[in-house]
């Protein structure tokens, strides 16, 4: 069984952030969802736990940082192409999150943008030939 990674956020305002994230393509699973967390599924092997600070409480005494203020982590997930890191970018930006809060990168066999959602946390989209990428790294 592949191994399975579950990223859990704080959030301020549950609905809004289902709402955020299923706009961006990942789809709630009820199984793992209540009034104080959801469950989105960006594949088969990541997911996204949104909790309500109540419930993230639960888990850590430490305080729950404002992502809109520092940056304790940048999430990336990869793209099949430069199209798909472009539109989930896009989609983002259209459902109230911040499009490229980072630089955009584009090495050629790599490109990367950034949204953040509307907690402040920050997710890279890249994309990446990794012919090409192991071409230009053995060239040194």
């Amino acid at each position: 069984m592949a191994k399975l990674i579950f990223v859990n956020l704080p959030v301020a305002d549950l609905p809004r952030a289902v709402a955020f994230y299923e706009a961006v393509g990942a789809e709630k699973n009820p199984q793992f969802s209540d009034d104080t967390a959801a469950c989105m599924v960006l594949s088969e092997t990541i997911h996204t736990m949104l909790l309500t600070h109540a419930k993230f409480r639960q888990f850590t005494t430490k305080s729950i940082p404002d992502a809109k203020a520092t940056c304790q982590v940048l999430l990336c997930v990869s793209a099949e192409s430069r199209a798909e890191v472009d539109g989930m970018v896009e989609r983002a930006g259209a459902a109230g999150g911040g499009m490229d809060p980072g630089p955009k990168q584009d090495h050629g066999f790599m490109y990367g943008r950034s949204f953040e959602d509307p907690d402040g946390h920050v997710w890279e989209v890249m994309w990446m030939d990794l012919a090409a990428a192991q071409a230009a790294m053995a060239k040194g």
